[in-house]
């Protein structure tokens, strides 16, 4: 049973014939003590709460009735819906236990896919299962791994993957976070649909509407033809937004917008298209530190996290660095013509031992390296550790760091941030210590949210 609190009968008439006419079993309270009472007789499966019942427009009176609810029941599932649609205010209830906030006047599709995607996730309850009963029941062929924690991250997304809930993963670099993401679209009804990737640290600010949301002829100076955005080529399949800490403060808003609203207009067009997509997305930085330092926006963190997936690094799964060591060996038999190729059991015990900052990618590029230059069916210690330390390479007293342990794009935001500290935040000075004029210097800052106090040169 759904339960709609709304002092509004037109609102509550309206979600009920809705639900209603979807097969939910639905009743109504327009006020907090008559929907208390509801709660402790009938214990609803989700609730519709709005956030306002005077004139008074604060919320005041549905965070406390919020509150209330969570501590009658934390389990129950709850959607805030308000038609003076302060997006703080509803940050403000999603940390107060709320699921998710939509905005008067709703879009039913958005709203009914809602409700299903957090009832179905409240009726999957986790179970543990053995690797082998995993690949009975999803398709996870791609991913590599026997480790408990990653056992748990599998069981999530297996039983996720059927919903419509939007997904963060989290993780360092190297870790296999698209692996997951296709994982999650090949398990979902989606599958047959598209997939469609999107570097967003590759995207410049200028450019961000006519990647995401296309453009048409003229829109702007060499706009010669129509362009279909990256929301358009996923529409009814799922999208993956990979790198979304690197996002700048502008094209965060546009993001949230799309994805508060579910629609958006090509660049050029007044034609308003509908959003039906879902939504993953990735990251190697801590968002929750981002949001405290104000360079990523607390509403769009709630609106892409409803479900977030932890990838623990490499070195804290040794056990499947064999798994993944054979996996690599077995597919570059194939490629380099060598199927005598093996490990021996001391040189994939001291893989284990390694850092491997870089993660599984770091340790399929020294594979890999290790397979060209040595000669023998069976690679040993020597062989791994000469090509590990051929990784560094020095510059003076500088050290950079190994081969596949760091992407060049997070190279390069560490060499910034270190002129800029050097040079105590002077533009000038660092611009010139990394050979790159002010305003490149500039852009860069701007590109990766680096924030700084610009000192007197």
């Amino acid at each position: 049973m759904i339960l709609v609190i709304d002092d509004d009968i037109a609102v509550r008439t309206s979600l009920l014939l809705l639900l209603k006419s979807e097969g939910y079993d639905a009743v109504s309270a327009e006020e907090p003590a008559g929907a208390i009472k509801i709660i402790k007789k009938k214990s609803p499966e989700l609730i519709i709460l709005d956030l306002n019942f005077s004139i008074d427009t604060s919320g005041r009176e549905g965070m406390n009735l919020l509150e209330n609810i969570k501590q009658l029941n934390s389990a129950i599932p709850v959607i805030l819906i308000t038609g003076w649609g302060s997006i703080q205010l509803a940050v403000q209830g999603m940390k107060l236990g709320a699921n998710d906030f939509i905005n008067k006047p709703w879009n039913n599709e958005h709203l009914i896919q809602t409700v299903k995607t957090l009832l179905d996730l409240r009726d999957k309850k986790t179970e543990h299962h053995t690797r082998k009963q995993l690949d009975k029941s999803y398709n996870f062929q791609s991913i590599i791994g026997q480790d408990p924690q990653m056992l748990d991250i599998l069981e999530t997304i297996g039983r996720v993957a059927t919903t419509d809930a939007s997904i963060l993963i989290m993780g360092e670099s190297g870790t296999g976070k698209e692996l997951i993401a296709e994982a999650i679209h090949q398990n979902s009804l989606r599958r047959n649909k598209p997939f469609i990737k999107v570097n967003l640290g590759g995207i410049s600010t200028s450019l961000f509407e006519s990647e995401m949301f296309g453009h048409i002829r003229g829109a702007f100076t060499d706009a010669r033809f129509d362009r279909i955005g990256r929301f358009e080529m996923a529409h009814k399949g799922t999208i993956f937004l990979d790198e979304i800490g690197d996002l700048d403060a502008s094209s965060q808003v546009k993001l949230l917008r799309v994805l508060q609203d579910r629609t958006y207009e090509m660049l050029g067009s007044s034609r308003t298209k509908t959003l039906d997509t879902r939504v993953v997305c990735a990251t190697n930085k801590n968002l929750n530190e981002m949001v405290s330092r104000g360079t990523f926006r607390e509403d769009l963190l709630y609106r892409i996290n409803l479900i977030t997936v932890y990838l623990p690094a490499l070195r804290e799964r040794p056990k499947d660095i064999p798994l993944l060591v054979d996996f690599f060996i077995n597919n570059l038999k194939d490629i380099y013509n060598r199927p005598q190729l093996s490990v021996s059991a001391a040189a994939m015990k001291w893989l284990q031992q390694l850092p491997l900052p870089g993660n599984i990618r770091q340790l399929k590029n020294l594979v890999e390296r290790s397979i060209l230059v040595s000669r023998k069916d069976e690679l040993g210690i020597d062989d791994f550790r000469s090509q590990l330390e051929l990784s560094p390479v020095k510059k003076g007293n500088m050290q950079l760091p190994g081969v596949g342990s760091l992407t060049l794009e997070e190279v390069e935001v560490e060499m910034i941030k270190r002129a800029m500290d050097h040079h105590k935040n002077k533009i000038s000075r660092a611009a010139a210590a990394l050979g790159l004029t002010r305003s490149a210097l500039y852009r860069r800052l701007d590109k990766y949210q680096i924030p700084y106090d610009e000192a007197e040169d």
